[in-house]
């Protein structure tokens, strides 16, 4: 198989990136949730450490949800019926989202809520 351009590949990236964020409901919950921890970093003046923190956290939940956007996708190409490996897949990764938003959450209110008791 011969090897695409950088360009193209990184063309092809950007277009799932953009169908994920404009296509898939979660998607779009935990990009806005992104959006609000940026802001809340900002406003709080985080170390660059915690910010590193929190990037690492939003780009995992978010490449993990679009991991069982595509999981789920090519599970609905593959066997359009219901069969139990194919939920089992499903579940799976969803799992992993959930997984690694509520450790996401646990590690942004430990940031978070000394910034905040701070401000009381």
């Amino acid at each position: 198989m011969k090897s695409q351009p950088i360009a193209k590949a990184f063309e092809h990236a950007f277009n799932g990136m953009g169908y994920f964020i404009s296509h898939d409901r979660n998607g779009k919950i935990h990009f806005a949730l992104a959006v609000l921890v940026a802001v809340a970093a900002f406003f709080f003046k985080l170390s660059a450490t915690e910010w590193c923190i929190l990037l690492l956290c939003t780009g995992l939940v978010i490449s993990l949800e679009m991991m069982n956007h595509a999981i789920e996708n090519l599970c609905d190409v593959v066997h359009e019926a219901h069969h139990p490996l194919i939920k089992i897949a499903k579940d799976v990764a969803a799992a992993a989202v959930l997984w690694s938003a509520i450790i996401s959450v646990i590690i942004g209110l430990l940031i978070f809520i000394p910034k905040i008791a701070a401000l009381i």
